[in-house]
């Protein structure tokens, strides 16, 4: 049987896409490679987020020629998209399939080279309206991605966790116009999954024994924006899908991924609040705590809304994951607007945070904005929040000493000196190393004994069986 492997770069909305194209390819009768090494066709789903993002991706063709010079490597996703000539003419690429065209990644795959022309895959751009390099145009399938309405939608799992905490992504693409992001001239618009897609989905994860399911998008919180069957009718909110997975699935935990700041209304902080089966996370992009950087990202939203947002969700919800994404080092910001951004993070009770250093993409306004902030100003200035996260963090996990939590189990043992114990995560996201083997994806009360290296310590309390009905830890 032929073999294939497929390799993720990036971000939820990346690994899932690559789940639905193992999906596309197992449907054609494929099995799956352990390892790269072993595959006769590899596929690498791109990011293009950051230039260090493209650079992992030629690394990784360059490591799999070394290791498996016979296979077919076709390059997918973002980097694909953004520049596809640019990837076909790296050696060993055998084709570009850009996020265009992956909804057909499979039957491109494996179609032959006279069946090519018969392949339902929309028009091609021509070679010469992407770029001035020689290659082969029938190696490279791209497209305009603003005219294409296509979402793979298929549940993805960590290779180390397959059997606990599916990822489901429900949306793509944005209609947003950041300054630095080049997602939506690589994922498009902002389009949806259907509900009743989402909701079957859903029940077939439930059936199959999952009982926590993560929902993401590229912009999640406008799930629902571009449903609108009629001229007059209201379209779904992101709220709905709330309500209808809650109400129409059992499912006994779901965790809701990174939402705008301006998406998260006061009836979804209340469902997420009231709701024992919602997880007690919250994850909201800051990007900069600076009104003048926040207007020059072309961000909606000034730093006063956000810090509303930021109190209201821990007013609701006093002991949950509240995270955000920072970034540093953006066009022309001063020592004064980083202190700006500084400050309101010391404010504000994050529990984590995923801190970036701005990363110039071809083609958006904010690469060509004079004032490029030094790589070792903003490398400091990174430094410096991270720091400040940490200990945020190790506040918030010590907090926990002495309570009861409520805690996922994961497919991970480790063994030590003192024993063997079982990775599992809380409800509001804290890494918790419970004593003892414990069978994967169980919820389990535990109490917290101790917080150390950036994980809770704890011990099995009492065992709760709550795959039809749980009582989520919230106080």
């Amino acid at each position: 049987m032929a073999s294939f492997y497929v390799e993720n770069f990036g971000c939820r909305a990346t690994q899932a896409d690559g789940a639905a194209i193992e999906r596309q390819f197992r449907e054609h009768g494929l099995g799956r490679a352990s390892e790269p090494r072993t595959a006769n066709l590899i596929v690498l789903n791109t990011c293009a987020v950051t230039a260090a993002a493209e650079q992992d991706a030629r690394a990784a063709i360059r490591r799999i020629r070394r290791q498996n010079p016979t296979c077919e490597v076709i390059v997918t996703g973002c980097y694909a998209q953004r520049a596809p000539a640019e990837v076909a003419a790296l050696p060993g690429v055998s084709r570009v399939v850009g996020n265009s065209h992956k909804h057909n990644l499979a039957q491109i795959a494996l179609q032959t080279k006279s069946e090519k022309d018969s392949c339902e895959s929309g028009s091609f751009i021509p070679l010469s309206n992407l770029c001035a390099e020689k290659t082969t145009e029938e190696s490279i399938f791209v497209s305009d991605i603003f005219a294409h309405t296509e979402l793979l939608a298929a549940p993805v799992f960590d290779s180390a966790n397959e059997r606990t905490r599916p990822n489901l992504k429900v949306q793509d693409g944005c209609n947003n116009r950041c300054s630095f992001c080049i997602i939506p001239s690589v994922r498009g618009r902002s389009r949806s999954l259907r509900l009743d897609e989402v909701l079957r989905e859903v029940n077939h994860l439930v059936e199959a024994g999952y009982r926590e399911v993560v929902i993401s998008g590229i912009n999640l919180g406008r799930w629902g924006r571009d449903l609108r069957s009629e001229p007059n009718e209201r379209p779904p909110k992101f709220e709905d899908l709330i309500t209808s997975i809650l109400d129409r699935t059992s499912l006994a935990k779901l965790r809701i991924s990174s939402v705008e700041p301006m998406d998260w209304s006061d009836s979804l902080i209340r469902l997420m609040a009231e709701s024992p089966r919602i997880a007690k996370h919250a994850h909201v992009p800051m990007q900069s705590g600076s009104d003048t950087v926040l207007r020059r990202m072309h961000r909606k939203y000034r730093p006063r809304h956000y810090r509303e947002k930021i109190e209201h969700i821990r007013a609701a919800m006093p002991t949950a994951a509240i995270g955000a994404d920072v970034m540093v080092g953006f066009p022309v910001e001063t020592e004064s607007e980083f202190e700006e951004t500084r400050r309101m993070i010391e404010d504000l009770p994050f529990t984590y945070l995923h801190v970036f250093t701005f990363s110039a993409r071809p083609g958006t306004p904010a690469a060509s904005m004079p004032n490029q902030v030094p790589v070792r100003v903003a490398r400091e200035r990174n430094r410096i929040l991270r720091e400040l996260a940490a200990g945020k963090k190790r506040a918030f996990m010590r907090s926990f000493i002495g309570q009861k939590v409520d805690a996922i189990t994961l497919n991970m043992l480790t063994e030590s000196c003192d024993g063997v114990w079982t990775e599992a995560l809380t409800d509001n996201y804290l890494k918790l190393r419970l004593a003892g083997r414990h069978e994967p994806n169980r919820w389990l009360h535990a109490s917290v004994d101790a917080a150390e290296d950036g994980q809770l310590l704890g011990s099995l309390d009492t065992h709760v069986d709550r795959q039809d009905a749980m009582l989520c830890y919230h106080r």
